[in-house]
């Protein structure tokens, strides 16, 4: 038996494809199929194209539109269980994965299930990560993960600590949505791309910059956001000299453009600086200015949380991520893998799809 463990769009495309081989697949999921994003926010949207972001053997319909929506991609990817037939056993957490002779033992909350292979794909945004800013505060304190839509928040003064995607998604559904006041609070300014030019999908550019110098593809990207935007440094939102370097150091995403330059530049979303502390009724920013707000939403990011599961077999690094990817296997750990785990340009659903191939072509072999 090939065990997986989640069943999101990594563990999905993992067990189809290994599935085809004929040996049994058991996917498990502590939730529910697609959890991670039928527990985001409403206006939330794949912003890889749909023809780029299938996974492997079933296509998004055209139907869903260029960019789905959450639930459309909710639909899809249980769609995609039902087609591909994966067993997928919900309401049962994988608690530890050990050694077991010659195959793996999985302690989970339903007893121990043995299996030959095992594919961890539990994905990046597993553990809601919030910082603990020292000092007290009057008001509310949610991460992203808990926020739905704006209903709550009219007339409010808010703060979003983060500047990647959800940060930036959630400040424009909260200026969109009737809150009073909105503060977008950004350790480094983030590049921003179009989701599109003319037609043409960033995420093309993406799949690109893989094959191409890093110099060059810091000249593109650069002469691409002058093209795209003004000049938003005056707002806050200072443009990297070069963007592709700056991703591959510390692989952050761009932020996709759905709102947040115009918000930003009509002084509906204000950019200030990051957060280090909280005080009664007001935040304290790095460069020592306080701003009285009702409530702070942290888009702070997540975790992979995976030391519990494997974090006594040296498979991952100082960070808490996998040392190895897809078809590689740890000298420790043969057997194991680990799917979904990669920052990449091109874009997850279409990575996820590649890494999985690769394990059904190991496994095969």
């Amino acid at each position: 038996m090939i065990a997986v463990v989640g069943a999101g769009p990594a563990g999905l495309a993992s067990a189809a494809t290994l599935g085809r081989s004929g040996e049994p697949v058991v996917v498990f999921e502590r939730g529910e199929v697609a959890a991670a994003w039928s527990g985001r926010y409403d206006r939330l949207q794949l912003h890889t194209v749909r023809w780029l972001s299938g996974l492997p053997g079933y296509r998004i319909p055209r139907s869903f539109g260029k960019w789905p929506t959450r639930d459309r991609v909710i639909e899809y990817l249980r769609n995609y269980a039902e087609h591909n037939a994966i067993d997928v056993r919900t309401g049962i957490e994988v608690e530890r994965i050990d050694r077991d002779g010659a195959a793996w033992a999985l302690e989970t909350s339903d007893g121990v299930f043995r299996a030959e292979r095992v594919v961890v794909a539990t994905g990046n945004n597993n553990v809601a990560f919030v910082p603990d800013w020292p000092g007290s505060f009057d008001g509310r304190i949610v991460h992203s993960s808990e926020y739905r839509n704006a209903e709550s928040y009219r007339g409010r003064r808010v703060l979003v600590a983060g500047g990647g995607n959800s940060g930036a998604e959630i400040a424009v559904d909260l200026a969109e949505g009737g809150a009073a006041d909105v503060l977008l609070s950004v350790r480094t300014p983030p590049s921003i791309v179009r989701r599109d030019v003319l037609g043409f999908p960033s995420q093309v550019l993406g799949i690109a910059s893989m094959h191409m110098p890093v110099t060059v593809v810091d000249r593109v990207a650069a002469t691409m956001r002058r093209m795209a935007f003004p000049d938003l440094g005056r707002y806050g939102l200072t443009a990297p000299a070069r963007p592709y370097s700056e991703f591959l150091r510390r692989r952050v995403i761009p932020i996709v453009d759905v709102g947040l330059a115009d918000a930003v530049r009509v002084r509906r979303v204000r950019v200030v600086a990051a957060v280090t502390g909280v005080d009664g009724d007001a935040v304290i920013l790095a460069d020592d200015t306080r701003h009285r707000v009702e409530d702070v939403i942290a888009a702070t990011g997540f975790r992979p949380g995976l030391e519990p599961l494997v974090g006594h077999l040296g498979v991952l690094d100082e960070h808490g991520r996998p040392l190895v990817h897809d078809a590689e296997e740890h000298p420790a750990a043969p057997g194991l893998h680990f799917v979904g785990y990669q920052v990449t340009l091109g874009g997850t659903f279409r990575l996820v799809g590649i890494e999985a191939r690769r394990i059904a072509r190991a496994a095969a072999a």
